[in-house]
């Protein structure tokens, strides 16, 4: 497993031992370095950068599916993360992303977030996001494509969310 490379990949174009068992089910995987300056009085990753992770995989996952080209308005409504382990430097995760739910114009991301030391998912996580029309003040529906084009490339990874 190539731990350093700094992309965010799709799990579908990947052969199945590529990835630790935890994150198959997982059509996007980003790869996420741990930097020393993101350590807190603890020497363990500040709870805050998880977000700005969260952050990273998120536009990885609307930019594969070209939801993130400039054109979209998106609103984040709603985010968690739930630490299950600490995390330290040096290190490298591998942020899992799917779409746990596809509403009308909203989508539920669920994140896992895969330790390369410790070789075990250390976080987990949600974000809603919500569609906007141009302005920013009126929900937009996803399309159809859209739509089928995301339940795709779930499907490819034996994921399907719900609608």
């Amino acid at each position: 497993m190539d731990l350093v490379n700094h992309s965010t990949r799709l799990t579908a174009d990947i052969p199945n031992d590529s990835y630790p068992v935890d994150l198959a089910h997982y059509p996007v995987i980003h790869t996420q370095p741990i930097h020393w300056g993101e350590m807190d009085a603890f020497n363990h990753l500040n709870n805050v950068v998880f977000y700005r992770y969260a952050e990273s995989a998120r536009i990885a996952y609307l930019q594969t599916l070209g939801m993130f080209d400039g054109n979209m308005v998106t609103v984040l409504a709603q985010s968690s993360c739930q630490y299950l382990r600490p995390v330290f430097y040096p290190d490298t995760l591998l942020l899992g992303v799917r779409c746990q739910r596809l509403g009308t114009t909203s989508i539920v991301i669920e994140y896992s977030y895969y330790s390369g030391a410790q070789q075990t998912i250390v976080a987990t996580a949600e974000a809603v996001i919500v569609r906007l029309d141009s302005d920013g003040k009126t929900k937009l529906p996803w399309t159809e494509e859209e739509r089928t084009h995301l339940l795709a490339l779930e499907k490819k990874v034996g994921h399907t969310p719900q609608l």
